[in-house]
């Protein structure tokens, strides 16, 4: 079935890929991004984004409430125009108060980012459109941030450290363009229901109703296994090569440019292909899954055969390929499905506790890889292996508990009716 295109989607995405390159000018250089548009020293900074950082996860339940209450679109731009406003303060937050401020508020809408962007997707399309855009926003995020880090790497070449404070001012303009191209999508109008329908659609319904949904429940489970596997090529990875394997740095930045340039280049044709397969979400989901466990079986393999250096470097691209497939299956499937599974009444609750798996795990993450690691280098691979296992096998039990609308991009055919056929 051919994909029913979003009212300015065009808009949307490009937004999205723009705000993508703001965000790819200070990720990747955070800790000295800051010191330098502040002038603050690295401790200090480090603490105040911790602090903030650790708050913003507070915040994002009330930001699903928030879209909720007034809308995915309409929040969207307020987040928007916040991190404007705080890329744009920054060069002028130059003691630590102004600075937590400034770094509070921002972190706030950052963090609350990702459940408006999937609130807002499922606001503005239906069926397997949902599935075509969230493939296209991770590739567009993939390319705008590898984008972002080249440019800024540019401007620092030009203007040195100084550079940094014309970034914050890029970013600022950056989050700003997006927002005013964001504001040209248009929600999909739901069909008209009955009169006496009215007084249930607007009964209010809280986080309790999220707290009762033990399949959603179940779903945010099981990605939150999956998503430490997410966190594992930015944090386990450079770690294990240069401890476990005593491979040189070099190969993280490779892995990092394989995994990027695959995203971008060909994530929406894997999730196109994928998505006309038919397949119900929850499988590709599992099929995504599986993929991970296989890499993260490879690398126990790697840790104990430990071949050469050249052996080494082939074997790790290929991990890092099967990797980022799974990546690539897994991401618009889950995604949707997630998106797709709660109640539009509450969308926005739901995928604040959906969006919390990921949090979590990125939190979790670096403790816990650091402890398995020093115990033996394949073991924290081995629960990441077993963890992706858990979690394809827990989206397939969940297949029937889930709405047949979550499950599947497009309606089911219906089967022939016979009768129908006899009597003609």
């Amino acid at each position: 079935m051919k994909d029913v295109r979003v009212e300015g989607e065009r808009s949307l995405l490009l937004g999205i890929g723009i705000s993508a390159v703001g965000i790819g000018m200070y990720v990747p250089f955070s800790l000295v991004f800051f010191h330098h548009v502040t002038g603050l020293s690295f401790p200090l900074v480090g603490l105040v984004l911790t602090v903030t950082g650790v708050a913003g996860l507070v915040f994002m339940p009330l930001a699903g409430t928030a879209v909720d209450r007034f809308g995915a679109k309409k929040v969207n731009l307020v987040l928007y125009g916040i991190r404007a406003a705080g890329f744009a303060l920054y060069p002028f937050a130059g003691s630590l108060p102004a600075f937590a401020a400034v770094a509070l508020v921002t972190a706030l809408a950052d963090r609350s980012f990702g459940v408006v962007q999937q609130s807002l997707i499922g606001e503005v399309a239906q069926g397997s459109a949902r599935d075509r855009l969230q493939a296209s926003t991770r590739a567009l995020q993939n390319a705008g941030m590898g984008a972002g880090a080249l440019l800024v790497s540019g401007v620092l070449g030009l203007w040195g450290t100084g550079g940094f404070t014309y970034t914050a001012w890029g970013n600022a303009l950056a989050f700003a363009f997006a927002g005013l191209l964001v504001s040209r999508v248009r929600p999909v109008r739901a069909a008209v229901r009955p009169l006496v329908a009215e007084p249930a659609r607007r009964a209010p319904a809280g986080y309790r109703t999220v707290l009762r949904d033990r399949p959603f429940l179940g779903l945010t489970a099981a990605n939150f296994l999956t998503a430490l596997g997410y966190s594992a090529l930015s944090v386990l990875f450079p770690l294990y090569l240069s401890t476990w394997l005593a491979a040189p740095d070099s190969l993280t930045g490779a892995a990092f440019t394989v995994n990027t340039a695959l995203c971008a280049g060909v994530g929406v044709l894997i999730a196109s292909r994928v998505r006309r397969s038919g397949a119900r979400r929850t499988r590709s989901a599992a099929l995504g899954a599986l993929l991970f466990a296989a890499a993260f079986a490879g690398q126990i393999v790697l840790g104990t055969l430990r071949p050469g250096q050249t052996v080494t470097l082939v074997a790790l691209l290929a991990i890092v390929v099967v990797y980022t497939l799974g990546e690539l299956v897994h991401s618009p499937s889950g995604g949707a499905l997630s998106v797709s599974a709660a109640p539009e009444a509450v969308r926005g609750r739901y995928l604040a506790t959906y969006q919390l798996s990921y949090s979590l795990a990125t939190a979790l993450a670096p403790a816990l890889f650091t402890a398995l690691l020093s115990v033996d280098g394949r073991l924290p691979w081995a629960v990441l292996t077993v963890a992706a296992l858990g979690a394809a096998l827990a989206l397939l039990r969940l297949e029937r508990h889930l709405p047949a609308a979550a499950v599947h991009a497009e309606p089911p055919a219906a089967a022939p009716n016979p009768l129908a056929a006899t009597a003609a």
